[in-house]
């Protein structure tokens, strides 16, 4: 019986899960960044993604990495930095993000790396547009230290893109 009614729900789920991807929106993919916007009640979401350039230590698995930068307009929550590090962190634990020497405090919340206000927000995501690397080092629940390096090449023009979809002047 349970397999029966998840054949019949299969359906139902593919469209749903087509009608959200049908609603994103490609703005810039690039090499290293990608941005997109999301119709939403009361303004788009848009945000930016890439993927870092190298990870280590690279024989520890771990789930998604990357790093976002995102508005939502409906919200009015603008640059809201995260990077996603793939693994389950310490409660209460720090990161640190390098851009190109200048250093960021960030606070972790279960899998993710967050700035602390609005305007770390901003400073970070001015950085990072104008910056060549950045390097997040973070530890997971266990105590294993990971560095994720990211290039920013292409992080500038997916920047635009989302600012533009979202009307943020800088």
């Amino acid at each position: 019986m349970q397999r029966l009614i998840a054949v019949l729900a299969l359906p139902l789920i593919l469209v749903a899960t087509s009608a959200v991807a049908q609603q994103i929106k490609t703005l810039e993919t690039g090499k290293t960044w990608s941005a997109y916007a999301v119709p939403e009640k009361g303004g788009p979401t848009c945000y930016l993604v890439g993927n870092p350039a190298s990870s280590e230590p690279a024989s520890v698995p771990r789930s998604r990495v990357d790093a976002m930068v995102s508005h939502r307009v409906g919200e009015k929550a603008y640059n809201v930095v995260t990077f996603n590090l793939g693994y389950a962190a310490k409660k209460d634990a720090k990161a640190e993000l390098i851009v190109d020497g200048r250093k960021y405090a960030l606070f972790v919340d279960n899998d993710a790396a967050w700035t602390a206000s609005a305007a770390t927000d901003k400073a970070v995501t001015e950085a990072l547009a104008h910056g060549k690397s950045a390097v997040l080092k973070a530890a997971s629940a266990r105590g294993m230290a990971t560095t994720d390096t990211y290039d920013l090449s292409g992080f500038g023009p997916a920047l635009k893109a989302i600012d533009t979809a979202c009307k943020v002047k800088r």
